[in-house]
């Protein structure tokens, strides 16, 4: 299934995606996203049996998409450098000495970056000049654990989509560490849709790819992670429990601007397109704030 959060009439609601163009509401199964995936199997079934009794829906270029989960009940969990060819380039950018991570190099980012998969993302001078693109694959945890092995993590999935880890540059790199630098308001739009596992049987072989105006800048596979999801979840669940509707951004393929030469800054009136094969797009204009 493609689940989406929408507002049409001032009202936010959640619906299923069929024939790419039409929305069923899904208002008598759950209320919100969150609530949809903590419901488990059993409201993934309830929303298909609604699903399949449809008869009336709503025309998607009807409504605003919004973030599938536009309010997380915590930050979102990323991993840095998860593809050997953009560590390399992120090494070499920086000046610093080649060398791959041995473990995943977690961090987050604020739950005020969440945005709409079509919303403009802000753009301030005064904060930052050095904005840049990331497209990643998105996890979406469906079922709490902790401890989780690695035999058992994809069965804690509860579906993927697509973000963009916009980063400020100069922030990063002035504060020595990743939060403040990944966590401007805005600097994560996501969406369109959280597709469910069972659409996405291996998220391991996936194109992930990003277009600034139209030029590729990225073009990479979820195959290339250094580490892929199922040891992101066993590691970063040692001794720590994930929740449903925890988001983990699982990194970016090489490409990105800052590492190229010379660097390639996002500035206002770009657009960028992050895609993922199976999923689809997100499209968000560099906007003055």
């Amino acid at each position: 299934m493609k689940l989406v959060t929408y507002q049409i009439n001032e009202e936010t609601a959640v619906g299923a995606i069929i024939e790419d163009q039409r929305i069923v509401p899904l208002t008598t199964v759950a209320p919100d996203m969150l609530s949809l995936i903590e419901s488990g199997s059993e409201g993934l079934e309830r929303a298909q049996s609604v699903v399949a009794a449809a008869t009336e829906t709503i025309l998607l270029e009807n409504v605003r998409l919004l973030a599938p989960i536009p309010i997380p009940r915590r930050n979102i969990m990323c991993l840095g450098k998860n593809y050997a060819a953009h560590a390399e380039e992120s090494h070499r950018a920086w000046g610093d000495k080649v060398e791959l991570p041995k473990f995943p190099l977690f961090f987050t980012k604020s739950t005020t970056t969440v945005n709409g998969p079509y919303d403009d993302i802000p753009y301030n001078s005064n904060v930052s000049t050095a904005i840049d693109f990331e497209a990643e694959l998105l996890v979406i945890i469906g079922q709490a654990g902790k401890n989780i092995t690695r035999k058992q993590a994809l069965a804690h999935v509860f579906g993927y989509s697509i973000m963009n880890d916009v980063t400020a540059r100069d922030l990063q790199r002035q504060h020595k560490q990743f939060f403040k630098g990944k966590s401007l308001d805005g600097h994560a739009p996501m969406g369109p849709w959280i597709v469910t596992t069972s659409e996405i049987p291996n998220p391991h072989n996936l194109r992930v790819s990003c277009h600034v105006n139209g030029q590729e800048k990225q073009n990479g596979n979820t195959n290339q992670m250094i580490f892929d999801i199922s040891e992101t979840i066993a590691q970063l669940s040692l001794g720590m429990s994930l929740l449903p509707g925890d988001l983990i951004a699982t990194g970016t393929p090489s490409g990105v601007g800052f590492a190229r030469t010379p660097p390639e800054f996002l500035k206002p009136g770009d657009v960028v397109t992050c895609s993922v094969e199976g999923i689809g797009s997100i499209r968000n204009r560099i906007a003055p704030q």
